[in-house]
């Protein structure tokens, strides 16, 4: 019995395999895609978001974001290793629409974001939010050790110097006490040059950070986070506590005048029309039989708002995957070009 064999490499077809063809409808690909389509890059902070009159053409921000995006999904962090994936990944050529930045300009981009990558990530939780994916019922709150790049002896060194500048300190109104300058200074300029002053020893990880999340419970969603220096987790629950209620509060906050600015019911009014339904249901119930077609027209208006939302709510009901939810965005046409 022969082998499964493949078609020759230098085989042409009449109908080439296009790149969309290969990203398969659900994939996430097109969540990045639709996601970064719909920022607005100079709010949040880009620098070059429009592009130059003169000079020589540059990398769209907003092309690197989701390069940026895909990386981190998928769990690649180095800049020549993002750059390698432009060349032979089909995922990150649909995405980038064949481009190959350099892993210079992946590093750059980078060092120069920061902030501006971070208020895209709130961007995508407002957006969650928006689209259903956030409830704010249920948040969970945990925290983990992460290890920190500075050796323990780093770390020794570290607490050794500033017990050496505390005792120092405590001893100066002593006359007999003879400081070496040059000692002093270099142990400043040590304190001063350390890369991680943060870092702590936590029991069984070494030098390490505790990463606190609050955790929305519908789709295990990030809704705040907090990197502490606190080995314990018992003094960090209160302050998670009190950021993801915050979180929560601005979340809906800006959900509600994204809704109102585009012309559309905000969710808590949606809510309340729901609300408004249900009792006009049990009204119906109690009334006579020859009033129920009025009272069917008041909740069919009532209704009428939450369409999308019921919608939305039917969906996932049926085990519609996440993904699912924000592919409309994308399939509607919402981007840039």
């Amino acid at each position: 019995m022969a082998y499964i064999r493949g078609e020759a490499r230098e085989q042409t077809t009449m109908f080439p395999v296009t790149l969309d063809e290969l990203i398969p409808a659900d994939h996430m690909c097109r969540v990045i895609e639709a996601f970064g389509s719909r920022l607005n890059m100079a709010k949040l902070g880009f620098v070059r978001a429009e592009p130059a009159e003169t000079g020589r053409p540059g990398y769209d921000p907003r092309d690197l974001l989701k390069l940026y995006l895909y990386g981190y999904l998928q769990q690649v962090r180095s800049s020549r290793r993002l750059e390698a994936e432009c060349q032979r990944n089909v995922e990150v050529m649909w995405l980038l629409g064949r481009l190959q930045p350099d892993y210079k300009s992946i590093a750059e981009f980078r060092r120069m974001h920061s902030q501006a990558v971070t208020e895209a990530g709130a961007e995508l939780v407002r957006f969650a939010r928006s689209v259903g994916l956030v409830r704010g019922e249920t948040v969970a709150v945990d925290g983990s050790k992460f290890r920190a790049v500075s050796s323990a002896k780093s770390v020794r060194e570290r607490e050794a110097m500033k017990r050496y500048l505390e005792q120092l300190d405590a001893a100066d109104e002593q006359d007999e006490l003879v400081i070496d300058p040059n000692a002093v200074q270099a142990a400043l300029e040590k304190l001063k040059n350390d890369a991680e002053p943060e870092a702590r020893f936590m029991r069984g990880q070494g030098p390490s950070y505790n990463v606190q999340t609050a955790v929305d419970a519908e789709y295990a969603l990030i809704v705040a986070h907090k990197v502490s220096d606190q080995a314990g987790d018992n003094s960090l629950l209160l302050p998670m506590a009190e950021a993801a209620l915050e979180a929560q509060e601005y979340l809906r906050e800006r959900t509600e005048e994204g809704h109102r600015a585009a012309g559309r019911t905000p969710p808590s009014e949606r809510t309340a029309a729901r609300a408004d339904t249900r009792r006009a249901v049990r009204r119906a119930g109690r009334r006579r039989e020859s009033q129920a077609p009025s009272v069917t027209g008041k909740i069919s208006s009532a209704t009428s708002p939450c369409a999308s939302l019921c919608t939305l709510a039917a969906a996932s009901a049926s085990g519609a995957a996440t993904r699912q939810k924000i592919l409309p965005w994308a399939r509607a046409g919402h981007h840039r070009r």
